[in-house]
């Protein structure tokens, strides 16, 4: 099947989580809204009338299924190429493990934008350092603390065992984010977490995610996406 993938062209934000796992599954996608017109193309199948049309990308067209929500998408390309367990169990728990990444994702988002989306960073930087404070001292610990435990409890190479599952993309995007946004803070905070670091090394080298990686498919981290390089916020 070849997907197509519709999410914000300029950004990796919460599309990214969904262009790992296509990657990783050799999947053939197109990411429309990075060709001609694909912005278009995205926003009239949000506004269609009738059926069941998304509330906001990403979301995913597989055949005549529209699939919005990133770990409802996640859960879908999980089951259909082997990033998931087999068993319906093992399939909710890491659908389950998935929308604690996705709590964490708002988190992340909130430390830059406290106050909401609808403001300017510039407009609201002194409740962004109160709140990445409060982020890094009791947020983070507990969300990768937790991730760190489960690894340790399982004594393998990925979250759930021996097998790579989605989850394991996911989290190696949350690290690679969070060095990219606060990366004196991450440099301390690592020496807590060695196996979430070792997901991530053993994710990047897997070969489809390293091609990856290297492509001009993978957007640059900017100052437009979730995570957000603010100096004054990394001290």
């Amino acid at each position: 099947m070849k997907y197509e993938l519709y999410y914000w062209p300029e950004i990796q934000g919460r599309g990214e989580y969904v262009r790992l796992a296509l990657e990783e599954a050799g999947a053939t996608y197109v990411d429309v809204a990075r060709g001609p017109r694909g912005t278009s193309a995205m926003m009239k199948m949000m506004d269609g009338r009738g059926g069941t049309p998304p509330f906001a990308p990403p979301f995913l067209k597989a055949g005549k299924l529209v699939i919005g929500q990133t770990a409802n998408i996640l859960l879908y390309l999980g089951v259909r190429h082997g990033l998931a367990p087999k068993t319906e169990a093992g399939q909710l728990w890491v659908h389950q493990l998935q929308l604690t990444i996705t709590d964490f994702v708002v988190e992340i988002h909130d430390t830059h934008h406290p106050l909401g989306p609808s403001l300017y960073y510039e407009d609201q930087k002194p409740p962004a350092k109160k709140r990445t404070a409060d982020f890094w001292s009791e947020r983070v610990p507990k969300y990768l603390g937790y991730f760190e435990q489960l690894l340790t409890d399982h004594g393998d190479a990925y979250v759930t065992g021996r097998k790579l599952t989605y989850v394991d993309l996911s989290l190696f995007q949350i690290v690679d984010g969070l060095r990219y946004a606060f990366p004196k803070r991450m440099k301390a905070f690592e020496t807590d977490i060695p196996g979430l670091v070792g997901l991530h090394d053993r994710v990047a080298a897997r070969p489809n995610i390293k091609a990856y990686l290297a492509s001009d498919r993978r957007i640059a981290f900017n100052e437009q996406g979730i995570f957000r390089r603010y100096r004054e916020l990394d001290d």
